[in-house]
């Protein structure tokens, strides 16, 4: 039987088990540049694990999903943080899940405002990025060489995401 799973608002309290929500904070600004700018001061940090290894930038361009949307899939990445920005201006999905023994558990989907990014902790599963819409571009920040960062997991009995109400 296909599970429809559930879309949740992206907060800082409910993302919180698996990563940062990288949004201005108030609590964090400062003044700086002569009183020019506003700056947000650590809203979220990149994670690697073991040896020292080059982060790096990138963009990803994502193609937008179709809804109802099968997810039948979830990825991690055990040895780094991965932090996805939207540049485009749109709202985004993401999904999470809690490991259960090594595999991903029940998703949960969360829809994140075109003012908030993630950071993902190490080892946190996750979907590949989902843009909603239209074509939109991501600032991505992660370890270089992911061939070695990356594992992922197919589930059985795909879930579903119906049409987001954004």
């Amino acid at each position: 039987m296909t599970e429809i799973l559930e879309i949740l608002p992206l907060t800082k309290e409910a993302f919180a088990p698996y990563g940062d929500v990288l949004e201005a904070d108030p609590s964090t600004m400062r003044l700086i540049n002569g009183g020019t700018t506003e700056r947000f001061h650590a809203v979220g940090q990149p994670v690697v694990i073991g040896e020292p290894v080059r982060l790096i930038f990138n963009i990803f361009r994502g193609q937008p999903r179709q809804f109802p949307y099968a997810l039948d899939m979830m990825e991690r990445h055990p040895f780094a943080s991965q932090s996805f920005s939207p540049l485009s201006g749109r709202t985004f999905l993401l999904a999470v899940s809690d490991d259960e023994g090594g595999r991903p558990g029940k998703p949960k989907v969360f829809s994140a405002t075109a003012q908030q990014g993630v950071n993902y902790l190490p080892n946190v599963w996750h979907h590949p990025l989902m843009a909603v819409g239209a074509v939109s571009d991501f600032l991505v920040v992660d370890r270089d060489n992911t061939a070695e960062n990356y594992e992922e997991f197919f589930f059985e009995n795909p879930y579903v995401i119906s049409e987001p109400s954004l």
